[in-house]
């Protein structure tokens, strides 16, 4: 049984998903299953799985018709055997010492959810930069302060909150994170950037960006009921 499942879904993964996928399987850390998600791509995406599944034992390649990620990412938590969930975007990447680096404070300290600042590809610089220093909990009355891609989780904790929640398919990680504080986690913001983020044009966060502020709005009025 894996130590972490690393949970990642696909949809037209385009030129960074190579990029993603190495930077999981050449971990320092190699304890790890890889499920990749391929969510009804009609690029080549399903191809370049199947390749890295053919050399790699480790990943465990699904493909399905398109869902949307936050459906996505309960399959990939359902199906998974490791004690801690780890998650990573298709167009981003990880540092190569990342699970060494954050694993411990899951394993030694106690901690439920460890995450990190990132590297932004784009802009050359990490961030946040003055907003890593203020409080958490008072951040999330207006956005959300931790990067979703970086997460490593503890999946007795997420499958306690019945993982994501399904009824928004743009900021699912929101909240995510606003359900794991209202049952106390234990969350280890590492100041280290652990992650790269390239945000391309067609991500999620610029695509879609309306629809997604708007679903904020909404989990900040559920989060005062």
């Amino acid at each position: 049984m894996p130590m972490v499942s690393v949970v990642m879904s696909v949809y037209n993964g385009g030129k960074y998903l190579n990029n993603a996928i190495d930077s999981i399987l050449e971990q320092s850390y190699s304890d790890f299953e890889f499920i990749i998600i391929n969510d009804g791509s009609t690029d080549s995406s399903w191809d370049v799985i199947q390749e890295y599944a053919n050399k790699d034992s480790r990943i465990v390649p699904i493909t399905q018709e398109n869902i949307g990620l936050t459906k996505s990412l309960n399959i990939g938590i359902q199906i998974s055997k490791g004690k801690y969930i780890a998650r990573q975007d298709a167009d981003d990447a990880s540092k190569l010492d990342r699970f060494e680096r954050q694993l411990p404070w899951l394993e030694k300290h106690g901690y439920d959810l460890c995450c990190s600042r990132t590297w932004l590809a784009s802009k050359n610089r990490v961030s946040p930069r003055l907003l890593y220093y203020l409080p958490k909990r008072w951040m999330l009355q207006y956005h959300n302060p931790y990067i979703h891609g970086t997460y490593l989780i503890r999946k007795s904790f997420l499958e306690m909150i019945g993982g994501y929640d399904e009824r928004f398919y743009y900021a699912q990680d929101y909240k995510l994170i606003i359900d794991l504080h209202k049952k106390r986690a234990k969350v280890r913001y590492l100041k280290e950037p652990l992650y790269i983020t390239n945000s391309p044009a067609a991500s999620v966060t610029l695509k879609h960006r309306d629809k997604q502020i708007e679903m904020e709005k909404k989990i900040r009025c559920l989060a005062k009921e």
